[in-house]
């Protein structure tokens, strides 16, 4: 149902190989979930080196990192007019649909971070959002 390959966004993006209903449950967002405070550590260690940042805020103590035991759903891309959105749900995060995603369309949803390493948003050229 998906796959990854260069986006127009940033990357590499997750695109569609068929259509997907609005409100379906596509992929968990999945990796070693670790303390905030480890998390941290690790944005500011992947930053220093360059690499990018797959933490993913779970709850107020704890983060999944998709850089460690991660699957397709950390190449999903920002966007400030996704098509899918976030579900947490007994401790699972969720990207569901937000509407009929038709075959071929890249994934997106908004990352809605709260860090210090603001990055700006590419979703799209005019856009001016800091992340």
């Amino acid at each position: 149902m998906l796959k990854k390959r260069r986006s127009k966004i940033h990357g590499s993006g997750v695109f569609t190989t068929q259509t997907i209903t609005k409100n379906t449950r596509i992929i968990d967002y999945a990796g070693e979930q670790i303390s905030n405070r480890e998390s941290l550590r690790r944005e500011l260690r992947y930053i220093n080196n360059g690499r990018h940042i797959w933490c993913f805020k779970l709850t107020n103590r704890t983060v999944i990192d998709a850089g460690v035991g991660g699957n397709l759903a950390r190449y999903i891309n920002h966007s400030c007019r996704p098509n899918c959105y976030i579900e947490i749900k007994d401790g699972t995060i969720w990207i569901r649909a937000a509407r009929t995603i038709k075959r071929g369309e890249e994934l997106t949803y908004d990352y809605h971070t709260d860090g210090d390493g603001l990055i700006e948003c590419r979703c799209r050229a005019d856009c001016q959002r800091l992340l």
